[in-house]
């Protein structure tokens, strides 16, 4: 079986450009680091955050999804969580659980679908709602459609009315230019995620790439989150260096999810905190607000 890589990956596309980013050292007057994040008013021990998983429906042993497992393990942890398309049931369960959940809702067609579940995640104190921008087609020039239901096109009117119908800042997934942060940020959306959605787009551009840019677009009018290939704390140090608020992990939660519930995902989250302060102590960045890009050398690509 061939398992190279297709030119048109764009998630290998993206592992490439990270892995290509590297670090200068500044060790002399450099102290402990802190990873103390504060985020829409509540404070956090990390700017690593849940991935907004969905789907997630596999019931351990102790009878909790794996959707509510990994929501109790940011909740230990104090930090934030993400979760993605599930029954509004489900949701109020992680809700419970972990109270500073963040949902996304997907750009469903009917309009009526994405009001229910913003009114929901309003009624259960979310810590913010957002919606998945990039999932509108399915990659053969069609609408996409997920669980039997289709999805429809976002306009900025449109985005502009869930942002508004939401007393809860409003988060837009799936932004990888500069143009679609401009409307975002015009639309009211208090956060974006720079992201192609693990690779929807194909030849799509790496996040980090894109990323000053859009930093230099919108300035502080948004917080800016990035996701696709987070697999480390490594990774989140880079995406902080260029300009993110904070980073999306992502895949490689799965393995330690599958094998070993809540605990593998709080073991792995904590690992990759350690891996953001070894590389914030390595560069004198004592806490997040000095860490600088100018640390970083990115090579032509």
């Amino acid at each position: 079986m061939n398992t190279t890589p297709k030119a048109s990956d764009a998630n290998a596309i993206n592992r490439r450009y990270l892995d290509q980013i590297l670090v200068e050292m500044r060790i002399i007057d450099s102290v402990k680091a802190d990873t103390a994040f504060e985020l829409f008013g509540k404070k956090f021990a990390s700017p690593i955050m849940t991935p907004a998983f969905s789907h997630l429906h596999k019931i351990g042993e102790d009878g909790l999804t794996q959707m509510e497992e990994y929501a109790i393990a940011a909740n230990e942890l104090n930090f934030v969580n993400f979760v993605g398309m599930e029954p509004n049931d489900l949701f109020a369960k992680i809700m419970k659980l972990c109270p500073n959940t963040i949902r996304i809702i997907k750009p469903y067609a009917d309009p009526k679908l994405v009001y229910a579940e913003l009114n929901q995640a309003v009624e259960l104190g979310a810590l913010a709602v957002g919606m998945d921008i990039d999932h509108v087609f399915h990659g053969d020039g069609e609408y996409d459609v997920v669980d039997d239901i289709p999805m429809g096109p976002i306009t900025k009117e449109q985005l502009k009315e869930y942002v508004d119908a939401s007393n809860l800042p409003f988060v837009a997934k799936g932004v990888l230019s500069v143009a679609d942060a401009e409307k975002c940020r015009d639309a009211g959306c208090a956060a974006i995620i720079v992201s192609h959605h693990r690779g929807r787009v194909p030849f799509g551009v790496p996040p980090l790439m894109v990323l000053p840019k859009i930093k230099g677009a919108v300035g502080n009018d948004m917080k800016i989150f990035v996701d696709c290939g987070m697999n480390d704390g490594y990774d989140a140090f880079k995406a902080l260096a260029l300009g993110a608020d904070a980073v999306c992990t992502g895949s490689v939660l799965l393995e330690p999810l599958n094998i070993n519930g809540a605990a593998g995902v709080k073991e792995k989250l904590e690992e990759e905190n350690r891996q953001l302060m070894d590389l914030m102590e390595y560069t004198g960045a004592p806490t997040l607000k000095d860490i600088t890009g100018d640390v970083l050398y990115i090579p032509s690509f």
